[in-house]
């Protein structure tokens, strides 16, 4: 009983990177730039430079109310294109899935510290294991849609009150979704051959 508490630090070396990876997740659905538009009207909007995020759209703007202006993108809103609603919809249930997957990867790392049910403890890592790869999925699908649609220069039809055209004179790739790809990947994903690792620890044990 003493190798398996002793190989313990793979899994919580997973455990932190999964958290961190969490906190990425959550972090990377509220900035403004996954994508960048940029714009003719230069009147409104200052530089003719727009950030498009997955709840608001945001410009700077020295001739309206406040320096920075930002819009709210909404579920519901009939001009949300479908693979921003689907961002939102997914990063919630990435956020989700992920609280859960650091509890259950939480408390099965305590139980074999303490070397606690040896077989539910090996099932249980692969659980938590699976649901960091959903978090991963659920994290990632929007991401890459969202770069599909800049690449393919996709216009969105913004109401007037956006002082947005609908389609920009070019558009690229913003910081949010490179740093959400790299996180995402490095932190979500590579946690799991940690986790699961456990497995075999617990078959060279016996």
């Amino acid at each position: 009983m003493a190798y398996l508490p002793q190989s313990v630090h793979w899994q919580i070396a997973g455990l932190v990177l999964g958290f961190i990876g969490w906190i990425m997740t959550a972090s990377i659905s509220g900035v403004n730039d996954w994508r960048i538009w940029y714009v003719d009207n230069q009147t409104v909007i200052t530089g003719g430079l727009a950030w498009v995020g997955v709840w608001r759209v945001c410009f700077n703007s020295h001739i309206l109310d406040s320096a920075e202006i930002c819009k709210s993108i909404s579920l519901t809103d009939s001009f949300t294109p479908p693979e921003i609603a689907a961002a939102q919809v997914l990063c919630m249930v990435a956020v989700g899935v992920g609280v859960l997957a650091i509890l259950v990867a939480g408390h099965v790392v305590r139980n074999a510290i303490f070397g606690v049910n040896n077989r539910h403890v090996r099932l249980t890592f692969v659980m938590a294991g699976s649901l960091f790869w959903l978090t991963a999925a659920c994290s990632l699908v929007p991401v890459f849609w969202n770069m599909n649609s800049v690449l393919a220069n996709l216009t969105i039809d913004f109401p007037p009150d956006f002082y947005l055209p609908s389609a920009p004179v070019k558009q690229e790739v913003g910081p949010g979704i490179g740093i959400g790809i790299v996180f995402t990947v490095t932190c979500d994903q590579l946690n799991v051959p940690l986790l699961n690792k456990y497995t075999f620890i617990f078959k060279k044990s016996y």
